[in-house]
Formats: structure tokens, sequence, C-alpha cells
């Protein structure tokens, strides 16, 4: 993250686990199966590939508006995680990058493609880092104080 000071350099937040990741991908998947399934017969799989496509389709449409409108998927909303921007800024990130983070998501490659800090390369190419609700709090506390 750039500090508001050209040439300094501040660190990027501490990024959530893993495994709470991976628990809100899990809650995002399952509720994207269930929307499906409610709309098409045996589980939405009626057609092969194609019910697994729909749950795809969604997965990438309603993670993308929930992290623009509110700063996390329904998964990650539910599992008290949120996606920041990394420059600072306090707002959730616009639809267009949360659109094309959750598309980089759904390829699957670009999350397990990660930096130390535990950015994958969808939050690197958005300038986006997934955080805890406290990080969050204290990220947006801050941002806050320094518009003052």
């Amino acid at each position: 993250m750039t500090s508001p000071t050209p040439g300094v350099q501040q660190a990027t937040p501490e990024t959530a686990s893993w495994p709470r990741r991976m628990l809100a991908l899990a809650v995002d998947w399952f509720a994207c199966i269930l929307v499906v399934s409610l709309f098409t017969p045996v589980y939405g799989v009626d057609a092969g590939n194609r019910g697994s496509l729909v749950v795809t389709g969604l997965f990438v449409v309603e993670s993308a508006l929930f992290t623009a409108a509110v700063g996390g998927s329904f998964g990650q909303v539910a599992t008290r995680l949120r996606v920041v921007r990394v420059d600072g800024d306090p707002r959730p990130l616009g639809l267009l990058p949360a659109l094309g983070r959750q598309v980089l998501v759904a390829l699957v490659i670009p999350p397990l493609v990660f930096r130390p800090d535990g950015r994958g390369l969808h939050d690197l190419a958005t300038g986006s880092a997934c955080v805890t609700i406290q990080t969050h709090l204290a990220l947006r506390g801050s941002a806050v104080g320094a518009r003052r």
C-alpha cells in the first residue's frame, strides 16, 4: 500500500488465513449450488456440464456484486472477511475490478500463485487483499483519521 507521502511505502495489510478463505469460498460455492438447484432439476446438473457452468457463472456474478457493494462476497461476509484496496482507499472495490478479481478466482490458478504476504495473482491484478473484519475496521479507522 502506498502512503500519502511520495517515496514512502507502507506495508500491505495482514491478509486472512488460507483456511478461513477456503471456508468463505465453500460457503459461496454451496450457496450458489443451492440457488441453481432451486431453479433446475436434480441439483442443477440437468444437462451434464451446463449445470456446473451455471453455478460458476452465478458464483462470479454474486461474489463480484457483493464485493463491490459491501466489500466481500456472501461467503466472505458470513465468515467475517473483507476485500480491501491496498492503496488505502476505504471504499470497496469498484464493480469492474471486483468482476475481474472473481473471474480470476474462478480460473482457480491465480489464487494458488501468491506472494509471501498472502496476496494471490487475483489480488495483485486488482490492487486488493482479503483481510479479517478486525483488520478491515482498523484500516478504515486509520483512513478516516488520515482524511481529517
